[in-house]
């Protein structure tokens, strides 16, 4: 396995998690390495939160993050319910997280995710480079006695062997919560492969303003 890092604790970001159907099934298919298998629908999720200040983390300092890959079928999380997911794509704000994530061979590369709430209509926009490649509009409505959590399974791959990895979270949803709209903004960007089918197929999704995980979790060999 690969070395062993010390774990880190994340509280509090502000998250917009959700999952969609895509335009191109087999593009999909085909970012999933090879010995795991995607959903049937090939279906998509995508990750987009920011970490305001340094205080919220055990070692990271502030940062912002979009992640997005697909669902996988043979690898649910703890829960028997919630699908597995590989990392496609991975834009981080901060050089000490994307060391630390490629490390645990997440595909991470330099990017920026800001989320802004006017009158109740949320946008997440992520930077790729300095240029928008993924809008995301949302209504978002209040906290209130609700939480989600369990772990999540993310599987990536370090020095040609498949690592399992178990995340845990606690996040406090708002309601109402509506995906309006996904924009993938770059034809040209690789990461347009994982666009959304029109009409928009959301599968599932939550925002909270008060989302806290750590990492790297649990791990072990697959193969």
């Amino acid at each position: 396995m690969s070395e062993i890092v010390a774990p880190q604790l994340v509280v509090n970001s502000r998250m917009i998690y959700f999952g969609w159907i895509p335009a191109d099934p087999e593009a999909v298919a085909g970012l999933v390495p090879g010995g795991l298998t995607p959903m049937a629908n090939r279906q998509v999720f995508l990750n987009q939160y920011v970490v305001d200040r340094p205080e919220q983390t055990s070692g990271f300092g502030a940062y912002s993050l979009t992640y997005i890959g697909p669902d996988l079928e043979d690898a649910y999380a703890p829960d028997g319910a919630t699908p597995g997911r590989c990392w496609t794509h991975y834009f981080n704000s901060s050089e000490v997280v994307r060391e630390y994530a490629a490390a645990r061979g997440v595909p991470a590369t330099e990017g920026r995710t800001t989320i802004e709430i006017t009158d109740g209509v949320l946008v997440a926009t992520t930077e790729s480079g300095g240029v928008p490649v993924i809008r995301t509009t949302a209504r978002a409505g209040e906290t209130g006695t609700a939480a989600n959590r369990g772990q999540l399974h993310y599987i990536t791959e370090v020095g040609g062997r498949m690592i399992s990895g178990f995340y845990p979270f606690v996040a406090e949803p708002v309601d109402p919560f509506e995906v309006v709209s996904v924009e993938f903004l770059e034809p040209e960007h690789p990461v347009y492969a994982l666009r959304p089918a029109e009409p928009l197929q959301i599968m599932w999704g939550f925002y909270s303003p008060r989302s806290s995980f750590a990492y790297p979790g649990g791990e072990s060999v697959l193969t």
